[in-house]
């Protein structure tokens, strides 16, 4: 019985393995560090709406996404994440959008659930690697994919989405 339970958790492992190949365990935390750090960096920062951005980070490679009211702000966090200790790259995708009223949170709400359904239906996005947000009926893609295909048809989805105004493409590739 243990030799079946290891060997099915030895099977488990080989099926999930290939989703980390390109990642070691010394890169997975130093992402992680460097992550918390950023995100650390921007919340200390004054006149900076930190709880807006969404912040990855891939072998060294940072992405900034998700929406400010400014360019100014836009700017002040792509510095302030290059500044962090072993960031190789930022690659700064924050919209530009203003604050919106309590109802078109609502609203942003429901075209987020359905952009996010959409990709999960769609059999050539693998949507647990996109991250999505609204504001204003614009949706911001963001995340580290795989491929320029899945990025040009995570796009064309949320186009197609009713309620959604435009899309910004915030999606990185992966670095080989």
């Amino acid at each position: 019985m243990k030799h079946a339970a290891l060997a099915f958790l030895a099977a488990a492992l080989v099926a999930v393995a290939p989703a980390h190949a390109q990642k070691t365990a010394g890169d997975v935390v130093d992402d992680n560090t460097i992550n918390a750090s950023v995100k650390a960096e921007l919340a200390a920062a004054e006149n900076l709406e930190d709880s807006q951005i969404v912040v990855e980070t891939y072998k060294g490679i940072v992405l900034l996404a998700g929406f400010l009211p400014s360019k100014d702000q836009k700017d002040k966090a792509g510095t302030i994440a290059k500044g962090v200790s072993n960031v190789k790259s930022v690659h700064n995708a924050i919209a530009i959008h203003p604050e919106n009223t309590a109802g078109s949170k609502l609203d942003d709400s429901v075209t987020t659930g359905k952009v996010k359904a959409a990709l999960m239906d769609d059999k050539d996005v693998k949507s647990g690697q996109i991250n999505v947000e609204t504001k204003g009926g614009v949706v911001s893609l963001s995340g580290f994919v795989t491929g320029d295909k899945i990025k040009h048809r995570a796009v064309e989805v949320a186009k197609s989405v009713g309620g959604v105004k435009s899309v910004v493409d915030a999606m990185y590739v992966k670095p080989e």
